[in-house]
């Protein structure tokens, strides 16, 4: 990450409750607990019955595993008619973290039920020769195996052509999934996908662990008295694949993973998986805090497929009780995590010299591809590149795999994420005429298509997203801190106090603090080494930082970067975002990470850079709005442009006064329908011959002043006299059809696509997201 790339900006400090600076003080052992507290208002956690909650487990009020309703009984009573009938059962489970431990918690929760290995089996695709999600090979195999109902987990819900062909070998399938949703029901025994929820339901961000451990826990209510072991010793397990996922950690999936926590930090003392515990062990050796999962066990996990492509042995690792097979799988999985980021750090590098030919001014989606890149940790490059170019990024490999006949169509397999909400799963599918096979959600998806469609697919999809967003250059290139603190503030009081937002995860991402006037000394690099003692080409800078407010530096490194890029002295101050965390190498220390680094400002100590006195207050959506202080402005309208709202905000800002979104939009857009009811009401106001108020046309049809001109265009090219009278319109009879009035009611239909897809963008984005946007935008006009 080169110096100064970002536009930095700080969150505002706001005055908060003394109610809830009390709540968080409780949980502080030597500390007042004020810079919790200012997080998580920041974060939403905004009332005692949220806060309590999210700060304990205990307050939280799980739900029941019957709240997916009628798909979760039609799964336990076939689950249960395979019991009494002595049915072979197969797990169909994916290759990361999230789906080896769904596969593992079925595995061994299922297995409270039916015969292991006898009765019951799993399948996991091979990471670089298969797809995610199901295959007819795989089917086909099971099949002749004797498998007669699948469960799946983690694997996607729109594999339909490979569900009509189990169906047609005889094979029910029961879904357990979190990723986006076909539009019809498949033909299966059962769906159990949280998505069929709302996006406020406790349960709508469950990740593939967590829809299958519901599963589990459905058949242990349902039949009590046959499990030996508890429901909970899974939760270690569930707490791992939630926390390594790209889902939201809210509602029942904070819940899960904080009592997932418990149960994992027990597994050095108490150790009931031994493969788990040679993990945490590992971790701790190399310095990885232990149920720092995002850095410690999730990487390790995934990497396994990454690097080898068959992920089967992940789940022994995770589930045998024999120490000396545990020992052996863990130390193959340390070894494939320091080999993933070696690796990673050498795509990274390719992926950036290609980005050096591209004009990124004019690029919305960066799609790259290359025949020597391993298709294992594109993902993980993706993601880099898109936070650090705030782009979507789809990285492909042209490789062809050892088992490709010449008959066979080359193609280009690879990762895609996203960046600024932006539905991914949408923008790649979108393009579904160009590609072999795609599946995922919103954030991250993985996709093939034949390598002649390259082109295409790139110029094609970048075209989509200028279609349906502004310029994707108004939103990028920001890097955001949470708190502004001294070195001297740095060790274990701010640790402990930070870490009451643990779990860390999508939506509430690991705080970071601010250090202005800063110096760096004692820098040394060097490269990481694996378990074998062997280096790895994975660099990494030591350093201690600096400031006024100490004698003595605080500890820290910075990845993947060498101490000549770091200036060096008391003379070259700097400002520094970092990342407070606890290393547990050795005797252990606390630590930072250094994130990003820019030329001092040289504004006074433990001042905000950039900060604004007002705050939004969300209200959108909402079909009763309580009462609202008429210190508040609110803005009612859903808006289809930046300009809008920063217009209102501008405004508020003046007045001092907080913005309260108080708009709603949750429509569907079907074009037919629109069309429809356009020409409808031309022919009512033709039969009638009298006037409509424009405001009046566009409150009934959502349309802005320039869908409003385009509308009346298509009505004058299908045959209707428009008569302008600038406040009202008049349509007094009918001529002929013009031969061009397609074209015209394509570019009608076109620009409210582009307006329906902005006003669900300003509906769906969260709010602290669009507070930190336009205080940006308020600070660099």
């Amino acid at each position: 990450m080169d110096i100064n790339r970002y536009q930095w900006q700080v969150l505002p400090i706001i005055s908060l409750p003394s109610w809830l600076v009390d709540i968080v003080n409780k949980y502080c052992a030597n500390s007042q607990g004020t810079y919790a507290a200012q997080l998580l208002w920041q974060r939403g956690i905004k009332t005692k019955e949220k806060l309590q909650g999210f700060l304990d487990s205990d307050y939280y009020q799980p739900l029941s595993p019957w709240e997916f309703g009628y798909e979760m009984k039609l799964a336990i009573k076939r689950l249960k008619f395979a019991m009494d009938n002595q049915q072979k059962v197969t797990i169909w489970g994916d290759f990361d973290a999230d789906g080896i431990t769904a596969t593992s918690v079925l595995w061994e929760g299922l297995g409270q039920f039916f015969i292991p290995h006898l009765q019951l089996n799993y399948y996991i695709p091979n990471r670089s020769k298969e797809s995610h999600g199901l295959n007819i090979p795989g089917i086909k195999k099971l099949a002749e195996e004797g498998t007669i109902l699948i469960v799946t987990c983690d694997t996607g819900s729109t594999n339909l052509e490979e569900i009509n062909y189990a169906n047609s070998l005889g094979i029910d399938i029961i879904i357990t999934d979190h990723h986006t949703l076909p539009d019809e029901r498949p033909n299966v025994i059962s769906i159990i996908n949280p998505r069929y929820f709302s996006e406020e339901h406790p349960l709508f961000s469950l990740s593939g662990v967590a829809v299958a451990y519901k599963l589990v826990e459905a058949l242990y209510l349902s039949f009590p008295e046959t499990p030996k072991s508890p429901l909970e010793n899974l939760l270690d397990l569930v707490a791992i694949g939630l926390i390594a996922d790209l889902v939201e950690l809210k509602g029942d999936c904070r819940y899960l993973a904080q009592q997932g926590l418990k149960k994992l930090q027990q597994q050095l003392t108490n150790t009931t998986r031994p493969g788990v515990a040679f993990l945490l062990k590992l971790c701790k050796r190399s310095g990885d805090r232990p149920t720092d999962i995002s850095f410690g066990i999730g990487p390790r996990i995934n990497a396994i497929s990454r690097i080898q492509g068959d992920a089967h042995f992940a789940v022994e690792l995770l589930t045998s009780k024999d120490d000396k097979v545990c020992n052996k799988l863990a130390l193959e999985t340390e070894l494939a995590n320091t080999r993933r980021k070696s690796l990673q750090k050498d795509i990274k590098k390719d992926v950036e010299k290609k980005l050096q030919m591209l004009d990124l001014s004019t690029t919305q989606v960066i799609v790259l591809e290359d025949p020597q890149w391993q298709s294992g940790v594109l993902g993980l490059v993706a993601g880099q590149i898109a936070q650090e170019y705030g782009r979507p990024t789809i990285l492909l490999t042209t490789a062809e795999t050892e088992d490709m006949s010449a008959n066979d169509i080359k193609l280009a397999r690879g990762s895609a994420r996203s960046v600024h909400n932006i539905d991914l799963y949408k923008l790649v599918a979108s393009q579904q005429y160009l590609l072999h096979r795609f599946g995922g959600h919103p954030f991250a998806a993985g996709l093939s298509l034949p390598v002649e469609n390259l082109s295409l697919f790139r110029e094609s999809i970048n075209q989509q997203l200028r279609q349906e967003i502004i310029d994707i250059n108004t939103l990028s290139s920001t890097i955001t801190a949470d708190l502004v603190v001294t070195v001297s503030q740095l060790g274990q009081t701010l640790f402990r106090e930070l870490k009451l937002l643990e779990p860390y995860g999508m939506g509430n991402p690991i705080p970071r603090l601010l250090i202005q006037n800063c110096w760096f000394e004692g820098l040394g690099n060097r490269n990481i080494k694996d378990a074998k003692n062997n280096k790895i080409q994975y660099i990494k800078t030591k350093f201690n930082i600096y400031d006024r407010s100490v004698e003595q530096g605080f500890p820290g490194i910075w990845w993947e970067h060498y101490q000549e890029e770091l200036p060096q002295g008391q003379d070259k101050l700097c400002d520094a975002i970092v990342e407070l965390d606890y290393n547990t190498y050795g005797q252990g220390r606390y630590e930072v990470r250094l994130i990003e680094l820019r030329e001092s400002l040289k504004v006074a100590e433990n001042q905000p850079l950039q900060t604004t006195q007002i705050s939004l207050i969300d209200y959108r959506n909402q079909d009763k709005v309580t009462e609202i202080d008429l210190e508040i402005e609110q803005l009612n309208t859903c808006p289809i442009s930046w300009h809008k709202l920063q217009k209102k905000y501008q405004e508020s800002l003046k007045n001092q006064h907080d913005l309260a979104l108080t708009y709603g939009y949750d429509q569907q857009f079907k074009s037919s329908e629109i069309i429809k009811k356009l020409i409808g009401i031309a022919k009512y106001i033709n039969r009638t011959q009298k006037e409509i108020r424009k405001e009046q046309l566009k409150e009934k049809l959502l349309l802005s002043d320039r869908t409003l001109n385009l509308a009346l265009e298509f009505l004058g090219k299908i045959g209707f006299l428009i008569t302008d009278n600038s406040e009202t319109i008049e349509i007094k009879n009918i001529t002929d059809q013009s031969e061009d009035y397609n074209l015209s009611k394509r570019k009608f239909l076109d620009t409210l696509k582009e307006e329906h897809f902005k006003r669900k963008y300003f509906t769906k984005i969260p709010i602290e997201t669009l507070q930190k946007l336009l205080i940006y935008e308020n600070l660099n006009p």
